[in-house]
């Protein structure tokens, strides 16, 4: 007898709920506040500093003006939703996508459809870990067009792309923007103790994708087991049988205009530091080029993009949401409070469990502070001291961080990228919770092995 699925609320209602308890914390909490000084531009938090301020509860009407100045400061990551979508709008006009999956998946044969899977997920696995997050949300369409022509279902997509990309990214060894900031936080040569990081990182990509081809199995043998049913996958699904797929010229140029904008992406945000609206521009430049090169007309090019905006809007209008919880927070200054007491609970803690405890507290920050350099530039000078008391090496620090940052971003519903890369793959974030939670479980154990070890080796540089 199959047991009765856990119930998980509607997205928009658990974000809501986040709200008004960061609401409720600001009267339950004592507001309090870090110094903070500049360096290279960005804040740092002086370790030692904490002290209590006067409160500033939230009355009714600021819970809800943390709507708009959510929105406000997601605009950024909201706007570059809109233009992933309006770019794969116009790449999926042209066919040249649908044509290239189905060539690929002639080729290759519906008998390889596992090792599809396998490779794909460790593929947009390596994209996170190289390329980045963001950078890679026009990439997750692609997913569920593949997921769809060999059998899967949206949930299989999510699982192949969103998973790989955010746990890619989450435990890349060289991450500049948690890595990165953490070493140089910490004094340590960037991007040192890669190897037992690349060793987690590889691990972790392989339970997915044996994650992955459980799933897939499964929904082959019933597919009403799965939890892709009754999503809409207009747009997603194969038009024609495999045997009649073929690449014409014009798709060639297609995904030759398509793939160049991503080299040009790439290319700005390494060479130039190019961030998220430098992107966007990028994919609307390229939404362009493709509507020229599939010769759509100008009423056309108004029918393609509004009909984009239509399907990308509810994730788009998720991510502004979600930032609200991060803007009331802020409002309330009962963050610096929270990590403060975290970190002071950690002192009584054995030497192994201290480890184990500051993956935790880093975890439940990442709730709080979604940004992996925000998060690292608000508690690692917090935590850094508290580790080296405790007799913890920075490295195993800094470990304990990246993993708390990157796992829990699976999950975590007030992280605009990861909602804004759902809503691509029209994945609903209650069955994404409901298909992801075990691997995140497995994954966990494993980064916990990982900690552990590090503090067995006493894990260097020093």
């Amino acid at each position: 007898m199959r047991l009765p699925r856990l119930y998980i609320p509607h997205p928009a209602a658990i974000l809501f709920s986040m709200l008004v308890l960061a609401g409720a914390l600001s009267y339950l909490i004592p507001a309090g506040k870090f110094e903070r000084i500049t360096v290279d531009g960005r804040e740092k938090v002086v370790p030692g500093s904490y002290q209590v301020i006067e409160s500033s509860p939230l009355g009714l009407l600021d819970l809800f003006m943390a709507l708009p100045l959510g929105f406000k400061t997601a605009v950024d990551i909201i706007f570059i939703v809109l233009a992933s979508g309006i770019m794969f709008g116009f790449l999926e006009r042209s066919g040249a996508v649908e044509n290239a999956v189905g060539t690929l998946v002639k080729q290759l044969g519906l008998q390889r459809r596992f090792l599809i899977v396998v490779v794909m997920t460790f593929v947009f696995g390596a994209l996170g870990v190289f390329v980045g997050y963001e950078n890679n949300i026009a990439m997750i369409p692609i997913a569920a067009l593949l997921s769809m022509a060999i059998g899967g279902d949206l949930i299989l997509a999510a699982g192949i792309s969103v998973a790989a990309v955010t746990i890619g990214f989450g435990l890349s060894p060289v991450n500049p923007y948690t890595i990165g900031t953490g070493h140089r936080l910490a004094e340590l040569p960037l991007f040192s103790g890669a190897l037992l990081r690349s060793i987690l990182c590889f691990s972790a990509l392989s339970a997915l994708a044996l994650y992955n081809v459980r799933y897939f199995k499964k929904i082959l043998r019933d597919k009403s087991a799965g939890l892709g049913e009754g999503l809409n996958t207009d747009g997603f699904q194969l038009s024609k049988a495999i045997a009649d797929y073929r690449l014409s010229g014009r798709n060639v140029l297609a995904l030759s205009v398509f793939v160049g904008g991503l080299v040009i992406m790439i290319y700005g945000v390494f060479a130039y530091k190019w961030y998220i609206n430098h992107i966007s521009a990028i994919f609307c430049m390229t939404a362009i080029v493709l509507g020229l090169v599939n010769r759509n007309t100008l009423n056309e090019f108004g029918e393609i993009t509004l009909k984009s905006v239509a399907v990308v809007a509810p994730g788009a209008f998720m991510v502004g949401f979600a930032t609200s919880i991060k803007v009331a927070l802020e409002m309330g200054q009962v963050s610096d409070t929270i990590a403060h007491h975290l970190s002071q609970a950690l002192a009584g803690l054995p030497l192994y469990a201290s480890a184990v405890g500051m993956t935790g507290v880093q975890s439940l920050m990442n709730f709080l502070i979604p940004s992996g350099s925000g998060q690292a530039l608000a508690t690692l000078p917090v935590l850094l001291p508290v580790g080296e008391v405790l007799g913890l090496t920075r490295q195993t620090t800094i470990l304990a961080y990246q993993i708390g940052d990157g796992l829990t971003n699976l999950v975590n519903p007030a992280l605009g990228g990861l909602i804004a890369m759902l809503s691509l793959c029209r994945a609903p974030f209650d069955r994404w919770l409901r298909f992801i939670f075990p691997l995140l479980l497995i994954v966990l154990g494993l980064a916990i092995v990982a900690v552990l070890v590090s503090v067995a080796i006493n894990y260097g540089p020093f």
